[in-house]
């Protein structure tokens, strides 16, 4: 395992309050019997990496996050 800095922060933070609300509907779906385990984990998968592209573009515009090189730059 490499100990290299991860080239950008995740997204979305940890402490979202997006994302608390995107777990915490998850767990209140599979306690209310809306979804079953596997469902309610790919709905706040799916929700919770799109709110994190939100927030990473909005931290940095123009950033393409897979690396240190931003989208504009040409990657030949």
């Amino acid at each position: 395992m490499s100990a290299s800095p991860m080239p950008s922060p995740p997204f979305p933070s940890p402490d979202s309050a997006v994302l608390q609300l995107i777990v915490a509907n998850a767990v209140n779906s599979v306690r209310t019997g809306e979804a079953t385990v596997e469902q309610a984990i790919l709905h706040a998968a799916v929700h919770g990496w799109y709110e994190g592209h939100i927030e990473a573009e909005d931290e940095c515009p123009g950033c393409g996050f897979r690396g240190e090189l931003p989208k504009s730059t040409n990657r030949n």
